[in-house]
């Protein structure tokens, strides 16, 4: 079976994946910090903005595969997809020290909710057929 709708989506989370680590290796290697955040401030909010990416992204596109394994209506597995790729791309841009409601956390994290929710149902409804 092949996963189209949710191989749409997993590949450009790939790319912002391996952007995220890449900010995390280069800031690493420049204070020459191996283990944690050295107390700096800049490499643990690029430590966070990958940790969080980790935290939302694989769960969701398990759901995402699920309920298209399930024939979940491709508009529904898009709506998950499309949210889950704006709210990751927003976050890191405000995923701040400073600011603990920047308006782009808030959109990344709401939008990463919706993503999942909106999976969730998708899998209630074709695994239950309700």
């Amino acid at each position: 079976m092949l996963f189209r709708v949710t191989a749409l989506y997993a590949l450009p989370l790939a790319v912002l994946f391996l952007v995220l680590w890449f900010r995390v290796t280069v800031a690493r290697s420049s204070l020459k910090v191996s283990i944690g955040d050295a107390g700096d401030t800049g490499l643990h909010e690029k430590i966070r903005q990958h940790g969080n990416f980790v935290e939302w992204v694989p769960l969701v596109l398990i759901l995402m595969v699920i309920a298209e394994g399930n024939k979940a209506d491709a508009i529904w597995l898009h709506v998950s997809g499309a949210l889950l790729l704006i709210g990751r791309i927003a976050h890191p841009f405000g995923l701040t020290a400073v600011n603990a409601a920047h308006p782009l956390r808030i959109v990344g994290n709401t939008a990463s909710l919706l993503a999942a929710l909106n999976a969730m149902a998708c899998l209630v409804f074709t695994s239950f057929g309700l």
